[in-house]
């Protein structure tokens, strides 16, 4: 029993961190009037077998992704060290480094030599770390696998469910005063800035429709439908109103519809 508690215990906080690191991915913001173009993130290139493997297939990336993938295997780097690895003009690597940290995906620092003036490098940032790919939920479902074997599949739902209390405890002091619209676009905005890709629309005064266009724990929640549940539990928790789910991402649809109707 104490192997299972504590088993429960880290799998819970390494459950926490996933999600959140899941959540860290950048987002195109979604709420009812705004427009956004987000930055370069594709990851197609990016699926590295090694350090070998990966330079080999650098020829076949844009300059912007070398640039990237250079200071992913090497640290962070001068414009001359940039400069000489790409065989192209100073002129041109500054170009591309002052759009990237227009950007937010490099950042530079000045570093002292012991000859000469200090030299600025340019290395990544958080949100350029997030282009390349993240295992976490291969963790997770693996550790949430083990156990389910262990304690049985009710223990994972509770970790589910103390997840969602958790959640309820965090964000309940932000709806307090609020009127019921103003309740729904904050949880909009949670949901947003939490990864999920949300917009809502009113239908009437007291009938909104929320949809996800985004499940950042999507392969979880493939596996294990009781996450969507303590979604919408904590959705009526939060809004104090009665919460449908008419269509979910993790049911072979194409975003997470919620049809939200104030009790009152």
């Amino acid at each position: 029993m104490i192997a299972t508690l504590t088993a429960l215990f880290v799998i819970y906080n390494m459950f926490a961190v996933t999600i959140a690191n899941m959540s860290t991915i950048p987002i195109v913001p979604m709420l009812a009037g705004t427009q956004s173009s987000p930055p370069h993130t594709s990851t197609d290139h990016y699926a590295p077998k090694g350090a070998f493997c990966c330079m080999n297939q650098s020829k076949d990336l844009s300059t912007r992704d070398q640039i990237l993938q250079m200071m992913k295997t090497s640290g962070p780097l001068s414009t001359k060290e940039i400069t000489l690895q790409l065989g192209i003009t100073e002129m041109a690597v500054r170009r591309h480094l002052g759009t990237m940290e227009r950007d937010g995906l490099i950042e530079s620092k000045m570093i002292r030599q012991t000859l000469g003036r200090p030299t600025a490098v340019y290395g990544l940032t958080d949100l350029a770390e997030s282009i390349f790919p993240k295992k976490y939920h291969t963790l997770t479902l693996d550790l949430l696998g083990e156990l389910a074997d262990e304690a049985g599949e009710e223990t994972v739902n509770r970790l589910f469910d103390r997840r969602k209390d958790k959640l309820n405890r965090q964000y309940e002091p932000l709806m307090e005063g609020k009127s019921f619209p103003e309740k729904v676009r904050k949880l909009a905005e949670i949901q947003n800035e939490n990864g999920y890709m949300t917009e809502y629309e009113q239908v009437k005064e007291d009938h909104f429709i929320l949809k996800e266009h985004n499940c950042p724990i999507s392969q979880i929640a493939n596996r294990y439908n009781h996450a969507c549940d303590c979604e919408l539990n904590l959705f009526e928790s939060l809004l104090d109103a009665q919460v449908e789910r008419t269509e979910c991402l993790a049911q072979e649809g194409s975003r997470c519809v919620y049809v939200i109707r104030n009790r009152t």
